[in-house]
């Protein structure tokens, strides 16, 4: 039984970015703080712990003074920063720069909305890292959705500027914008600007993933439960290959997902580490399978 790993899954360059900066500091001091998961893989977190990284809180980060706190890869809204300064906390920012990029955006587009009583609205999920730092950018009074039903929290009478996190679908945030346009089209509304913000880097796995999926047999897709573009690419590989299967852990993988296949494929998200990548691949081969 042949087992590949797909050479364009693991982390994105934000996510590269963020943790060579916490090892860095981790090997000159020992210690460091993380405003929350700094990848949605518990194996890398818990890889990471081990050499002295602390995850916490944001009711945490109240009572810390006179330290080092990293801000990882999805941002934080201008709040954190101002508790920083106040706590004379040194911030290690390893913020994304598409996701910079992004917070600017919104917070112009924010800006501009005000005296035309305009609306922001961004695709994205509730209570996200990411989408918490682009609330911030509009004093939280953005309306964030996640499916066409949430449309109707809408006003269609008034100026939209439609955003997406990062790691959102591509065909959704398009599905998405032609309902907006149509239903503020009903109300004489043509003011909708709608911004394609997801990352490239992101949404053109999908496509390489789709050729990789139906190239083997068996797809083992893996990442952390609560990876938001993990669940994405997950889907992507379900539906071009139904013998696909989601594992967080090595101790998930079950022998009978193998009878009869002659191929299998390794694939993951944006915050999967290539290591687990590979301790999968090496205990899949290791598994006394029936062909």
């Amino acid at each position: 039984m042949q087992v590949t790993i797909d050479e364009n899954s693991g982390f994105c360059f934000g996510v590269v970015y963020a943790i060579a900066m916490a090892e860095d500091e981790l090997e000159n001091s020992g210690q460091l703080y993380c405003l929350g998961d700094i990848v949605h893989n518990d194996m890398e977190v818990a890889r990471l712990e081990a050499k002295g990284l602390k995850i916490i809180n944001h009711d945490e980060l109240h009572d810390l003074k006179d330290c080092k706190v990293l801000i990882r890869a999805h941002g934080e809204p201008p709040e954190t920063y101002k508790l920083a300064i106040e706590n004379n906390i040194q911030l290690i920012d390893a913020s994304c720069p598409v996701v910079l990029k992004l917070q600017n955006r919104v917070k112009t587009a924010f800006d501009k909305s005000q005296p035309e009583d305009g609306q922001m609205v961004i695709l994205g999920k509730p209570g996200h890292a990411e989408v918490r730092g682009l609330l911030g950018q509009t004093k939280g009074e953005a309306i964030v959705i996640t499916s066409e039903e949430d449309l109707d929290r809408i006003d269609f009478t008034k100026p939209i500027h439609f955003y997406s996190q990062t790691t959102k679908s591509t065909a959704l945030f398009y599905s998405l914008k032609e309902k907006i346009i149509e239903r503020a089209a009903e109300h004489g509304n043509e003011q909708v600007d709608a911004n394609d913000t997801i990352c490239r880097q992101v949404s053109n796995r999908a496509p390489q993933l789709r050729n990789f999926a139906n190239s083997h047999d068996v797809i083992v897709f893996v990442a952390g439960r609560k990876s938001s573009n993990g669940k994405v690419l997950y889907g992507v590989c379900k539906e071009e290959n139904e013998r696909t299967y989601f594992i967080s852990e090595l101790e998930e993988l079950q022998v009978a997902w193998f009878e009869g296949a002659n191929s299998v494929g390794i694939c993951g998200a944006t915050s999967t580490p290539m290591w687990l990548m590979e301790q999968t691949a090496e205990r899949i081969q290791g598994l006394h399978v029936a062909v």
